[in-house]
């Protein structure tokens, strides 16, 4: 579990970074959006060189055609187990994918060997601005800047070395912190050894001592979604940024990182979730547990807070939303259906 100081008392943190992921792996996803999801990867140089060797047959040939293509993504990599890698993580749409696995088709049919030659010799370039300029002209055809890749347009891609090809995030996540003082625990705890005698002078059972931190809370999750970007970044795809939306609000409300499951059972689901929406500038209510919830029920005071710092915020800048929808699980109003039916429409 990490962790925060924040109203001058340690809370527990769970990271954007690890909430995201957990998303992008969900279900919700899956269902929502299949065949609308990127992948994030070093080894897309290996579907490449499949593609390359079922024509090729020739392994050494297959290996300096795929790294030539994997150059124009990005840095190669240089160890020998990774020699078909890129060096950092490349986010790729399936659309991107198609074109990228085409490109590889197309020097078989000796339909593009100039465009081969440019990446062969961006991989061999050592000037390198030249080698910047071979890959850019390259990376014209084989990567978009808009396209239904669902998971991209949200969370967003960075190519350091070209942002160019960046794509902005249209949805921002906070990290998640308890509305509470909180800290972790040390659980201490031993694997059992089966088959060891308890009359075994040490350790009677026991075949391995360790400990591992844990924590619980009530966690404050703010999530803000640009819905115009989300759309441009769909390339104005409206049923695949619906999609999306709902897929995200399931997610954000039933799904959380999947650490340590088996020995946690961490299935929570969002006891509270206020949604809003309109084109005032968007604000965060991580100010209403500045001052930690103390006392009595977490749950039922932490929502009392954050509807109360809300309607002060109101009074004192005027509506910041220009309409609203609250699933209450406390006190039973609202439900997921009717939030994912707000955010959409």
């Amino acid at each position: 579990p990490k962790s925060v100081v924040f109203g001058g008392a340690p809370r527990l943190r769970v990271s954007s970074q690890s909430l995201k992921r957990a998303w992008r792996e969900s279900e919700a996803f899956e269902r929502s959006l299949k065949n609308c999801l990127g992948y994030r990867t070093k080894r897309i140089g290996e579907r490449i060189y499949d593609k390359v060797l079922s024509w090729k047959k020739d392994e050494e040939e297959a290996t300096t055609i795929t790294r030539a293509m994997v150059g124009v993504l990005g840095e190669n990599a240089e160890g020998e187990d990774e020699k078909l890698w890129t060096e950092q993580l490349v986010f790729i749409s399936p659309k991107e994918e198609r074109i990228i696995l085409n490109f590889a088709a197309s020097e078989r049919k000796n339909e593009d060997q100039n465009a081969l030659s440019k990446a062969q010799k961006a991989l061999n370039e050592t000037d390198k601005k030249k080698k910047r300029s071979l890959r850019r002209e390259l990376r014209e055809r084989l990567l978009n800047r808009r396209d239904p890749a669902a998971d991209i347009a949200m969370f967003g891609r960075m190519l350091a070395d070209d942002p160019k090809f960046n794509r902005e995030a249209a949805v921002q996540v906070a990290h998640a912190i308890t509305t509470h003082r909180a800290v972790a625990e040390d659980d201490y705890y031993t694997a059992v050894d089966d088959l060891k005698s308890r009359d075994e002078p040490e350790d009677a059972g026991a075949g391995f001592v360790g400990v591992q931190e844990f924590g619980a809370g009530i966690f404050y999750l703010y999530v803000c979604v640009d819905c115009e970007l989300l759309l441009r970044n769909l390339d104005d795809t409206q049923s695949v940024r619906d999609a999306s939306l709902a897929a995200l609000v399931e997610a954000a409300a039933t799904v959380g990182p999947r650490g340590k499951q088996a020995s946690f059972a961490s299935h929570a689901r969002a006891l509270y979730v206020l949604g809003e929406k309109g084109a005032a500038q968007p604000r965060s209510l991580a100010a209403a547990f500045l001052k930690s919830i103390s006392g009595g029920d977490h749950g039922k005071l932490s929502v009392e807070a954050l509807e109360s710092f809300r309607d002060r915020l109101d009074t004192a800048y005027g509506p910041c939303a220009d309409g609203r929808y609250t699933m209450n699980c406390i006190t039973g109003a609202g439900t997921l259906a009717g939030l994912i039916e707000f955010a959409v429409g």
